[in-house]
């Protein structure tokens, strides 16, 4: 790691073939270690949810940067922005600080700096995605005016917005230190500034953050797919049918999306953590044994899709937060037809907030929506929950079921072909409706 680049090679080349890649996790150690001895500030850790860089030439380090989360407050940041400080606390996490950025001494080029920046910008977001589950919109440092110019940073166009108070965060409470530094931001999206600011925009994760699940939910999934039938043969089988299933489901909450990438996720999980998911030990070898990709392979190509699908579409709800509602919609696929050249139509039902789907059924050419949604919601535990649907499934049918047999709460549309019930709704009264907000003072 500590291999430098010789004489023989121009600054010009060095710089135009540096790459920037995230540290694996065998290489932890050492980039704290750098950081903690080289950086002026020291190293003790990151607050929040954090990303390590190295930037390399040829398999030597040549920088290192580390991101955390923001600020919890900034005026001239939060002043450009213009956010509310309730929405101010609910949307730092789509911001990333860039905390830590240090050229290894020996390893200093012009345009050496500007140039890292620039690479680590273009796959932060991304990245940020990958590991966290959560798009970023816009990214901040903050720069000591005593020691540096910025002038790496003006020359990967960030923007410089003003100055701290010179407070720093201490436990519970801000000391003052007497030294402002310049504030500066990058939008990582053309539009940051005012999605950051519209109340009613909500921003979509594309996985479940694997960090944010509790080992009771790991342990919930892992019993719901042991219930699951195994129709391999006996002979031969090494692997676990539900641990099979609950590896290959974790790397697709990982952001795996071929069989090659759930054998790379499962070959990367450390000896306790396929000890957990039930990986089979290997006596010879003294070491527990990952699932290859032939196995993961021939496994969920012969499974029951349809039941796999309950199974994990009930975990979905039950990490859900307990207000958030489930929407009913249908959708004709395009391009997707059936033997008899008709196309699929597919029923489904995902949670609002979070924008996870946690059932779907194809709806058969010979039928409608109509009496599907009830195949469609029975398997699911909804009590409680406010399902949603479109004026299709306005049907006295579709209310008894939601309210009586699944303990659930509907909002359905009434249009103007609905006369009678229009009618109905329009002479009652507001406290006629539930739920009713009553006044308990």
């Amino acid at each position: 790691m500590s291999h430098q680049p010789d004489g023989s090679q121009s600054a010009d080349d060095v710089v135009r073939r540096v790459r920037v890649r995230l540290i694996a996790a065998h290489e932890r150690t050492q980039w704290d270690a750098l950081m903690r001895t080289h950086h002026y500030l020291g190293f003790e850790g990151f607050i929040g949810p954090s990303l390590r860089y190295v930037a390399e030439w040829e398999g030597g380090w040549l920088a290192l940067l580390g991101w955390q989360a923001a600020a919890l407050k900034c005026r001239c940041r939060d002043r450009w922005i213009g956010w509310p400080p309730p929405l101010q606390y609910a949307r730092l996490h789509l911001i990333a600080n860039n905390s830590r950025f240090l050229i290894l001494p020996e390893s200093h080029r012009p345009n050496l700096a500007s140039r890292v920046l620039s690479l680590n910008l273009k796959r932060l977001g991304s990245d940020w995605q990958a590991v966290h589950g959560c798009p970023l919109l816009l990214a901040e440092t903050f720069v000591d005016p005593q020691r540096f110019t910025g002038a790496c940073y003006r020359a990967a166009n960030w923007r410089v917005l003003g100055s701290t108070q010179g407070f720093a965060k201490q436990r519970q409470t801000y000391r003052q230190h007497g030294h402002p530094k310049w504030v500066l931001i990058y939008p990582l999206h053309r539009r940051a500034q005012s999605l950051l600011a519209d109340p009613h925009w909500q921003p979509r994760r594309t996985h479940m953050n694997p960090k944010a699940l509790s080992t009771q939910s790991m342990e919930r999934l892992r019993q719901l797919l042991k219930s699951l039938p195994d129709h391999r043969r006996p002979r031969g089988i090494r692997h676990r049918y539900h641990t099979v299933l609950t590896i290959a489901l974790a790397g697709v909450l990982c952001g795996a999306k071929s069989f090659v990438a759930l054998a790379e996720f499962a070959a990367a999980l450390t000896q306790k953590q396929l000890k957990r998911l039930g990986a089979h030990y290997h006596r010879q070898q003294q070491r527990f044994l990952a699932p290859s990709e032939p196995t993961l392979r021939r496994v969920l190509q012969a499974c029951n899709a349809e039941l796999l699908d309950q199974a994990l579409g009930q975990w979905l709800l039950a990490q859900a937060s307990g207000n958030d509602a489930l929407a009913v919609d249908g959708k004709t696929m395009r391009g997707a037809r059936r033997p008899d050249g008709s196309q699929v139509h597919l029923l489904s039902a995902f949670l609002h907030r979070q924008a996870l789907t946690t059932a779907q059924i194809e709806v058969d050419k010979k039928t409608n929506e109509i009496p599907e949604i009830i195949r469609l919601l029975t398997p699911l535990e909804i009590a409680g929950t406010v399902v949603t649907a479109d004026a299709m499934h306005t049907q006295t049918n579709t209310a008894h079921f939601l309210v009586e047999e699944k303990q659930a709460d509907y909002l359905l549309t009434v249009k103007d072909n609905q006369a009678g019930l229009r009618q109905d709704i329009a002479t009652l009264a507001p406290s006629d409706f539930s739920p009713c907000v009553r006044d308990r003072r």
